[in-house]
């Protein structure tokens, strides 16, 4: 049996850095954000560029253009998620599958709005990551094309980091030095593998 985990936290939290210390341990890891990159190239770039005018460029999704049009309009998000999730949703399913018939004894599926798009995705347990507030505000602001604008519109779309922490069966602060945060994901894994 495979432990289906789902890795879930808000933005900036640390979330891409646990999965990329899972897989670096072996462990089959799938990655939302990823998912949608390629989605935005390829199946997703019909219904998405009918939905939101004016976003595709060279075939594939502009990111750019579909954020500003987000920031101008918070509301059409709903739109949005109705149209990508539910096929990220298929591959995460086809992913844990195919996990689950190669014997892997973890996969770990990263999915940022895992509470709050109330799906069921078969999952055993749920691993949080959290950060000190100011420091998720800074390490969100220094990435590239965000503003304070559109962070406020992805944290109000977001359940607090508290709720989250609450409903969490691991939480993992990393706040901390990165190694900190490795070294979790090792024990989890000999635990769980050994």
């Amino acid at each position: 049996m495979t432990l289906k985990l789902g890795l879930t936290g808000s933005i900036a939290s640390g979330k891409s850095t646990l999965l990329k210390a899972f897989a670096a341990e072996g462990v089959p890891v799938f990655s939302s954000d990823e998912a949608v990159h390629a989605l935005y190239r390829g199946e997703a770039v019909g219904p998405v560029g009918a939905a939101f005018p004016g976003v595709v460029r060279n075939g594939e999704i502009d990111r750019a253009a579909l954020s500003a049009q987000l920031v101008e309009k918070p509301d059409r998000l709903t739109a949005l998620e109705a149209i990508v999730h539910p096929l990220v949703r298929a591959r995460i399913k086809a992913f844990l599958a195919a996990a689950e018939q190669r014997g892997a004894p973890l996969a770990v599926v990263d999915i940022p709005l895992l509470y709050e798009g109330g799906h069921d995705y078969g999952l055993d347990a749920v691993i949080v990551t959290v950060a000190e507030p100011t420091e998720l505000r800074r390490r969100a602001l220094n990435r590239p094309g965000m503003t304070v604008e559109k962070l406020e519109t992805i944290l109000a779309h977001q359940m607090p980091q508290d709720e989250k922490r609450k409903r969490a069966d691991y939480v993992v602060d990393t706040s901390g030095p990165i190694e900190a945060s490795r070294a979790w994901v090792r024990e989890f894994v000999a635990e769980h593998t050994g």
